[in-house]
């Protein structure tokens, strides 16, 4: 479902969706499906235990009337039974309440940490590719707003939902068994009520959806806004930013309140029908004229009209069940659909390779659902132990050639094999393949946890040794709680350092095959050359796959591989590209002219 789609939506595709949400929501809760039915249950019981009350009362009532009219002692051992009665059956009622809520929250519980888990489950096995195409909030609603839209769903709507239709229709019941006039004055204004808010209801459906898809772009627009902030400052659009969220803002308050507007009438109306001083009106007056006549007692009028004013409070809980359950479904279908989010296939048993040797046989490659190729019949072969530059001008699918050594996602044809093992099939691929990219990816943890992300049980001396090598050692100790720094809060760290931070990190897993994509790309000259140094020793004895624009590391490596629009142009080594005209426009557009030795001029 596309956000901001809703307004081409048909009847027809809303009630689908809303079908498809319902079905969705019924498969999320099947774990925990029996746990609510038993809270249901429990909830059925106490809600017509919540008669005997009522029950106590007029019999109370009748035997005190009965004394004073009489002129007689008050029966006091009938009072004081009955009194036992309401307070047993009371305190009975709240227990059987209680533990239908205890059963369905630990429900709760168990299907917060299930479908978590298998959310975490289900994006540790998608394409890498596939964060970078779908917006962050569009994940983080599903795993904390979604989650706990259905919180309530689960853990209090079995109980209060069933506590409102079992209760006032017990209730009724025993209004009418008392007298059946009284059974009608109780109810005399639910018609009128149902009919009001019937008519507020029409079109809740579609308007729910609408509604929900807005939000859904409110908030992906405010978290784009949050997470970009610190680019959008740097170049002045602040305020051409905060337009784009305010604007959506904008137009969910603009359509909510062109919604809302007219229906705050209808149902004013159909509230002020279950008003107190209305209901009581009509009960007690027309109580009192039954009283009068000899009918019933005034017991009997009370414990109805007491009655009467809790339906309302039944029939408000029941609405507000209805609208959760449907926000709930929405929830659920967003929910699902990242559950349901293609994985990377498994394509049979691993294989561990016996060479390091890649080969990018006749690959081709489009983005998501596009039909124009990044990368068309690619193949090149990186020889074991050598150093692969691929070189070309921005967006000639450089990169896109990297993430998939990387396993990002898959190729739409060809093969990419390390050792003639595809690496769909190759056993623990990250131990064979490390990269190091533009953006040194560390996480808000400790320098220490970021350096064995992929090694944790790695010695402190491999650590530093680690470190050592990656000319970061000195920085990492100076700093106040050294290897124990959190990074980005502790204090802060150049691009430099977090590079050589994760070269580090890259050096520890001591992965045979090594992408470096424009690793010294966003750096400061005298960065550069340390990380170059530490790349250096990174790719020592190791395959590398080598994405940069600087001659002066292109012009040693064993291989160039100019890529030119998705597709591999030439292959060689820098005297014999020298005379190719690709290769001379980017040693021209890096400032330099070429030589057949590869000497600047």
């Amino acid at each position: 479902m596309q956000i901001g789609a809703s307004s081409a939506m048909t009847t027809a595709d809303t009630k689908a969706q809303q079908r498809a949400d319902a079905k969705a929501l019924k498969d999320l809760m099947r774990p925990v499906a029996a746990s609510l039915t038993i809270g249901r249950i429990l909830a059925v019981a106490s809600a017509i235990l919540a008669v005997v009350p009522y029950i106590a009362l007029v019999h109370i009532g009748d035997v005190l009337l009965a004394a004073a009219g009489t002129g007689t002692a008050v029966d006091g051992d009938e009072v004081r039974r009955w009194i036992r009665i309401l307070v047993t059956t009371f305190a009975v009622r709240l227990g059987i309440y209680l533990v239908a809520l205890l059963i369905t929250h630990f429900a709760d519980i168990r299907f917060g940490h299930h479908v978590r888990e298998r959310m975490v489950e289900r994006m540790a096995r998608v394409p890498l590719a596939w964060f970078t195409a779908t917006n962050s909030g569009r994940v983080r609603k599903a795993l904390q707003d979604d989650i706990g839209t259905v919180h309530h769903l689960i853990a209090h709507q079995p109980v209060d939902g069933t506590n409102a239709v079992v209760m006032p229709l017990a209730l009724m019941v025993y209004a009418f068994i008392v007298d059946w006039r009284l059974g009608l004055l109780a109810i005399a204004t639910l018609p009128l009520y149902i009919a009001a808010m019937s008519i507020s209801m029409r079109g809740m459906g579609e308007k729910t959806v609408e509604m929900d898809q807005r939000l859904s772009t409110v908030s992906a627009r405010m978290v784009e806004f949050v997470t970009g902030i610190s680019v959008v400052k740097a170049f002045g659009r602040v305020g051409r930013a905060h337009r784009a969220y305010q604007e959506s803002a904008d137009e969910f308050q603009d359509f909510y309140y062109d919604w809302v507007r007219p229906l705050i009438r209808v149902s004013g109306l159909g509230m002020s029908l279950l008003a107190v001083p209305l209901v009581l009106l009509i009960n007690i007056g027309g109580g009192a004229w039954l009283v009068h006549r000899g009918s019933v007692t005034a017991a009997d009028v009370l414990a109805t009209s007491l009655i009467a004013l809790l339906i309302p409070y039944g029939i408000e809980t029941l609405m507000n069940a209805m609208w959760s359950k449907q926000m709930a479904g929405a929830s659920a279908g967003r929910i699902v659909a990242l559950l349901n989010t293609p994985v990377l296939p498994d394509d049979g048993a691993a294989q561990t390779p016996e060479s390091h040797e890649v080969v990018f046989d006749d690959v081709s490659y489009a983005y998501g659902s596009q039909t124009a190729l990044a990368l068309d019949g690619v193949g090149f072969t990186l020889r074991e132990g050598t150093v692969t530059a691929l070189v070309g001008p921005s967006g000639s699918g450089k990169s896109t050639i990297a993430t998939l050594l990387a396993r990002f996602d898959d190729p739409q044809s060809g093969s990419i094999t390390i050792g003639g093992v595809p690496v769909s099939r190759v056993r623990d691929l990250y131990s064979h393949v490390g990269f190091v990219l533009q953006d040194p990816q560390l996480l808000g943890i400790s320098i220490r946890d970021n350096i064995t992300l992929g090694r944790p049980d790695a010695t402190d001396e491999q650590i530093r040794h680690a470190a050592r090598a990656a000319r970061v050692l000195d920085e990492i100790e100076a700093l106040p709680a050294g290897f124990d720094t959190v990074y980005g809060s502790d204090t802060g760290l150049s691009g430099g350092q977090a590079q050589r931070i994760a070269i580090a990190r890259a050096l520890l897993v001591d992965a045979p095959i090594l992408i470096l994509d424009e690793a010294t790309a966003l750096t400061d000259p005298e960065s550069q050359h340390q990380i170059q140094q530490a790349l250096s020793e990174l790719a020592r004895g190791r395959t590398v796959l080598l994405i940069g624009h600087r001659p002066e590391v292109i012009k040693g490596v064993h291989q160039i591989v100019l890529i030119e629009s998705g597709r591999v142009v030439a292959t060689g080594t820098h005297e014999s590209l020298s005379d190719e005209p690709g290769y001379a426009r980017l040693w021209q557009s890096a400032g330099a002219a070429i030589d057949a030795r590869g000497d600047r001029r």
